[in-house]
Order: structure tokens, then C-alpha cells, then sequence
């Protein structure tokens, strides 16, 4: 984790007097186009600010040719150097001329600046000709999920905050080894939906940090914003192993917990025990040695709650403090996945409202971990129900829309919760969102399906199946929104148009439901087109989606109740895929190969 940042562009505009058949935008590792607008003007948005590092990045211009057709349009490459952008840019923007094109890049708030450091603000909001997702007024209120952890160097905080929220380094190149400054802002351009305050410990007779630590609390307390309140604490110990000379606190840490735990009231705050795998290692060779018939994770436990939570529990006196205990060995992710459920929980009765209407705080909490799907889920449909899943069959939000735009904020919203390590932006990409939008379509046969799905209809079969498990992977339907004309028309032109919108949102979230099962041990790694593509063809070939899609075409709307269809969508959203046999199979034996390639979006009409 670093405090520096990547470039942050949020849109890219450009204007050639001149014909040209296409632009491509170059980035270390990635191709991709900008979409024309009209004949001069090519543009495009980025809904989550499109990140780049290095030194530079390039544009391939693609002119046409009139006079022969066997000639290849002529290729401009144009290249601009982030240094440029940076100390030329003005009011959130960069402007140039290169070879009659104009050239307007967009900066994100976020990004960095030369002479000055960098602010912490949300990105412009994204406008879809009118509509503008839900998401984007959350973020305005509260961008990040600002959390203290508190605990000594060697205590594992850097490696609970890796796994916790999918990124390589918990640590500030501006700091030394084993000290840390509470005030500073430590933000991970892998994951920068939460930020961090780090303390070191309490060592004994200690008083400047245990002051420090209380003066920063009760300073977060009176901010006026919610995005600079301080929204959870951490305090980490490690678990003292028996006959080890271990002491459960140091005196410092004691102290603190038996005189000035006040200060956290009101503060969703949990102690965390790390080194948990070492207390079992511990309980297993006792079995061994006295050939006792205790089960080491039921002795474990019970441990845990004589030696470490009920001594908390007597020095913090009434103070609301939860407990878990983790590790980061392989095999024991579920301790971790407690910590993050009890942070929610904590985080959402503390923030469930700001005046009169619904916090961002536990939206934005379930954005910033990479921890449990589960969360994932809820906030994927927390967000849909405060506007556009709601009353899907009347159209009063998109009325007058296209289907396309009316998809793109449902996509945007339910992309940002899941808040996968995405630079690159392929799930916002016209590419993802057009193979998501023909899946859709299968619903009701707008789409035909695979001719390869006859011959892979069985666990057996799809377990198998060269398109789902070989490198490169072969995706059922063609890459991009050319092809998908139901979805030009506009809301109230299309007949049961709500069977697609349930199908989209249903499809989506369980697409990315199994994307995140896939990448749970490397998300802090960027997300690449094979991965996607493995996830999305595990779902299509699945007899679940199949299911779920003859569920929405047979359901009926009219039923008497409070939104059927939302609670419909609901009701299947909340249905997992990955307790499906078939695809849980699948998932266990896709390659890393497939998981790491970024060939691009491949269908059988490439060849």
C-alpha cells in the first residue's frame, strides 16, 4: 500500500477534423477502443476512473482510405507522457493537439498532481444521457471505508489487511519498519475503496502513543462528514500460546483497555487475535501426545474464550466490543470471514442512517472488502432496491430510455460493490456488457443459445468441455453491444422487457459471484479477460442458469404483493451458484493459466 498513486483518468474526448475509422487507447498491457460519438468526435466514460501506471500511454489513430480498398488505413501513433498530463493539467483536465486531433483527457479528482498532494475525493459522476447510477451519490457522501488498526510490528496486521481486502502491501513507503503514524492516509491503488490509519501498539509506560490514539479517535468523532468519520477499530494481539512465556497484553495495552475505552464508544470496534493456526497447531500435538479424544478446534476455541475474550471482556467493563480470531494459513480463511461479517454488522447498526435517509457507511464497507461473497451479494441488492430494481414493470425510471442505457447504471452499480482489482475496466467495457446483455436474451430466446450447450448439459460433460477449461477459452456468444438490437429499443417498446432486466441482474451478480470465488487467492492481482471469460462460461453452461431462466420467463408478475418482481430478483440473487455440483466443479479445476491469460475477448468466430 502505497499513499502514491496511479494516473486516475474519468474520461478521454477526442476531436479530428479528418476521417477516421477508429481509436485505440494503449496501456501497458491492454488495447482498447474508444467509442465514436458521432463522425468527428470519439469519447469515452469511465463510471470507476480508469487507472494507469508508468510513464506513458499511447493512442492509435486508425484513418480511412478512400482510394483503394486493398490499402490498410493509415495508423497514427500518438504518445503521452503521464508526466505531461500531470504538470499541463488544469481544472481536473489535460488538453493537447497532436496531427489535427484534439485531445481532452479527464482526471479524476483522485489522481495526483505534481506541485500539490493528492486530494481524496470521489470521482465526477457518471451521467448515462440522464441516468445516473446509485452508486454515484453514495460515493459523492463517503468514497471510502476508513478503518484504525491498532497493534504491534510482528503482529500480522499488514498480512490481515492483505487478505481482508485484496492487496499486496499494507505498508507506507514513507514510513520505517515497525513505526507508524496514525494521522497518515494510507490508500492502495489495488483496492482504494477503504483507507487506513495504522498505530503500533501499546508498549509499556507508553503514554504518547496511547494519547495519540485517543486524541485521533476523539478528533474523527467530531468531523462533520461522514467520509472523514472514522468508521471501525481494529485492536490486534496475538494469541499467547500455553507454556510459551506468552502474556495476553502487554501492561500498556492493559492499561489502556482498563481506563480508556470510553473513547471507542460508539465506535464500531472488534479485538482481533491473530496467529490462530499456531494455537491449533498447539492443541493438535497435545492431542497427539496425550492421546486424548478433544477435537483441537473445539479445545482451540474454548481456550480462546477463558485466556483471551472473557479477560477483555473484564478490563472493558460495558463497552460494546466484538472478538475474532484469524490467520492467514491457507485452510482457515473462515475466521477472517467472521472478522469481516462482525465489521458490517457493527459498522451497519452504527451508520444505518445520516438524518433521514440510509448511510453509505455499510454500502461502501461491503464495496471495500474482498473477503465474503456473501456481503457482496447483499450490498449488489441493497443498492438495486433503493431505485432501479424497484417497480422494474412500470418503467417510471426509464421511461423514454434505451434498454442499453437503462442497463448500463443497473451494470455500474452492481460492478462498483463487487469492487474487483480492475485497471484495465473490462467489466465496464462495451465488450463484458454486451456478452452479458445476449446471456440475458437467452431468457426469452432474443438471443439463441450455444449450439455447443446440447453437448455440454451434463456435470460430466461441462467438466470436460475444452470451452470451459482449455487456454484460451471460447465464449459461447460475440464480445460488444453491435449485435444486440432488443436492447436499442427503448423501455416501454419492448414486451415483458422486466424478464430481461431480472435475467441481466440475476445473471450478472452470479457471473461475478464466481469471478470472485475464482480470484479469492490472487485478487490483489488485476483482473484479466480470462478469468471473466471462465467465470462467464461456468455460469452459461451450468444447469442452475438454465433453471433460473425458465424460473423468471414462467413468473408471473401480476401476483398481489409489495413489488413482486423485486422480491423475485431477490429471492434468486440470493440463490449461490457456487453451491451448484456443476459448477463448483468446474470452478475447482480451471487452470491458473486460464485465470492469468489476457488474450482478449475469444468466440468461435475468431476461429
Amino acid at each position: 500500500m502505497s499513499v502514491a498513486q496511479p494516473l486516475r483518468i474519468s474520461y478521454i474526448e477526442l476531436r479530428s477534423a479528418k476521417d477516421v475509422e477508429y481509436i485505440e487507447l494503449i496501456i501497458p498491457g491492454c488495447r482498447r477502443s474508444i467509442q465514436q460519438q458521432s463522425t468527428k468526435l470519439f469519447r469515452e466514460e469511465f463510471p470507476q476512473p480508469l487507472m494507469i501506471q508508468g510513464k506513458a500511454f499511447s493512442f492509435s489513430v486508425y484513418r480511412k482510405k478512400w482510394y483503394s480498398s486493398f490499402i490498410p488505413a493509415a495508423i497514427n501513433g500518438i504518445k503521452i507522457n503521464v508526466c505531461d498530463v500531470l504538470s499541463n493539467s488544469r481544472e481536473q483536465k489535460f488538453q493537447a493537439v497532436h496531427r489535427e486531433l484534439d485531445i481532452t483527457i479527464g482526471l479524476s479528482p483522485n489522481s495526483p498532481s505534481v506541485d500539490a498532494t493528492p486530494t481524496r475525493v470521489t470521482p465526477t459522476p457518471s451521467n448515462i444521457n440522464g441516468l445516473r447510477p446509485t452508486t454515484d451519490e453514495l460515493l459523492n457522501q463517503c468514497p471510502r471505508f476508513r478503518i484504525l488498526v491498532i497493534g504491534q510490528s510482528g503482529v500480522g496486521k499488514s498480512t490481515l489487511i492483505n487478505k481482508a481486502f485484496g492487496i499486496e502491501k499494507a505498508s507506507s513507503e514513507n514510513l520505517e519498519p515497525g513505526k507508524a503514524d496514525i494521522e497518515e492516509e494510507l490508500i492502495s491503488p489495488q483496492n482504494d475503496r477503504f483507507v487506513l490509519h495504522d498505530s503500533k501498539g501499546f508498549e509499556p509506560a507508553d503514554n504518547v502513543n496511547s494519547d495519540a490514539v485517543k486524541l485521533f479517535i476523539e478528533d474523527r468523532k467530531k468531523r462533520e462528514y461522514v467520509k472523514d468519520q472514522l468508521h471501525a477499530v481494529w485492536l490486534c494481539f496475538r494469541i499467547p500460546i500455553p507454556g510459551q512465556g506468552d502474556r495476553l497484553l502487554e501492561d500498556g495495552a492493559e492499561t489502556f483497555l482498563k481506563t480508556d475505552t470510553s473513547v471507542l464508544r460508539d465506535i464500531p470496534t472488534i479485538v482481533v487475535f491473530t496467529k490462530y493456526d499456531k494455537l491449533l497447531t498447539y492443541m493438535e500435538m497435545q492431542k497427539a501426545m496425550r492421546n486424548i479424544e478433544v477435537d483441537p478446534k473445539t479445545a482451540a476455541n474454548e481456550y480462546l474464550q477463558e485466556h483471551c475474550f472473557n479477560p477483555i471482556a473484564k478490563f472493558t467493563g460495558g463497552t460494546d466490543i466484538s472478538y475474532a480470531a484469524v490467520s492467514s494459513n491457507p485452510g482457515l480463511e473462515q475466521g477472517r470471514k467472521e472478522l469481516i461479517n462482525l465489521t458490517y454488522g457493527k459498522v451497519a447498526k452504527r451508520f444505518k442512517f445520516q438524518t433521514d435517509t440510509p448511510s453509505p457507511v455499510p454500502v461502501v464497507t461491503q464495496m471495500a472488502q474482498r473477503t465474503s461473497p456473501h456481503l457482496k451479494i447483499e450490498g449488489s441488492i441493497d443498492v438495486g432496491r433503493r431505485r432501479y430494481w424497484r417497480t422494474l414493470t412500470s418503467s417510471g425510471d426509464f421511461k423514454d430510455h434505451t434498454i442499453t442505457e437503462c442497463l448500463a447504471v443497473i451494470h455500474t452499480d452492481i460492478v462498483r460493490v463487487w469492487n474487483f482489482n480492475d485497471p484495465f475496466q473490462y467489466l465496464y467495457s462495451d465488450g463484458f456488457r454486451g456478452l452479458m446483455a445476449k446471456l440475458a436474451g437467452t431468457v426469452d430466446g432474443s438471443t439463441p443459445e450455444s449450439p455447443h450447450l446440447t453437448h455440454v448439459d451434463t456435470t460430466d460433460a461441462i467438466c470436460n468441455s475444452p470451452l470451459i477449461l482449455l487456454a484460451p477459452l471460447i465464449l459461447p456468444f460475440e464480445a460488444g453491444l453491435k449485435l444486440v438490437q432488443w436492447a436499442c429499443k427503448t423501455y416501454q417498446q419492448l414486451p415483458n422487457v422486466h424478464h430481461k432486466f431480472m435475467a441481466y441482474i440475476l445473471d450478472l451478480v452470479h457471473v461475478l459471484e464466481i469471478l470472485f470465488t475464482l480470484t479469492a487467492s490472487s485478487n490483489a492481482k488485476k483482473l484479466t479477460r480470462g478469468a471473466i471469460s471462465a467465470a462467464f462460461n461456468a455460469y452459461y453452461y451450468s444447469e442452475m442458469r438454465r433453471n433460473a431462466h425458465k424460473q423468471i420467463k414462467d413468473f408471473d408478475f401480476r401476483i398481489p404483493g409489495p413489488d413482486p418482481v423485486l422480491q423475485e430478483i431477490i429471492s434468486l440473487v440470493r440463490m449461490s451458484p457456487i453451491n451448484e455440483n456443476d459448477i463448483s466443479t468446474v470452478i475447482e479445476r480451471i487452470s491458473q493459466e486460464v485465470l492469468t491469460r489476457d488474450d482478449g475477448w475469444c468466440t468461435n468466430a475468431d476461429g
